[in-house]
């Protein structure tokens, strides 16, 4: 998969290169048809998030939706809850 034409915001992926390889992180915003922002509210928080290439991703069928819906309506979400919705993916994969 070389193109963001399947990959959602709240969206879960799992990083395959880099420094950051191993890494569950959620989609935070598609930035072209090649370049994802992905945060996991560890060491990629909110403020700072990682523009990543969705070919160095693997991409996992879940999508969160609450966070999607908590962006569209400019509501307030912090670090802490990135790694809540991501807890329970670190463990299991």
């Amino acid at each position: 998969m070389d193109s963001t034409n399947d990959i959602t915001i709240g969206q879960v992926v799992k990083s395959r290169a880099g420094r950051d390889k191993g890494n569950i992180f959620l989609v935070l915003s598609v930035v072209d048809d090649k370049h994802v922002l992905v945060v996991d509210g560890n060491l990629r928080k909110l403020d700072k998030p990682k523009k990543k290439k969705v070919k160095h991703l693997t991409v996992y069928n879940t999508v969160l939706p609450e966070l999607k819906y908590k962006l569209d309506n400019s509501m307030k979400i912090n670090n802490a809850y990135i790694r809540k919705l991501l807890e329970p993916f670190n463990k299991s994969f």
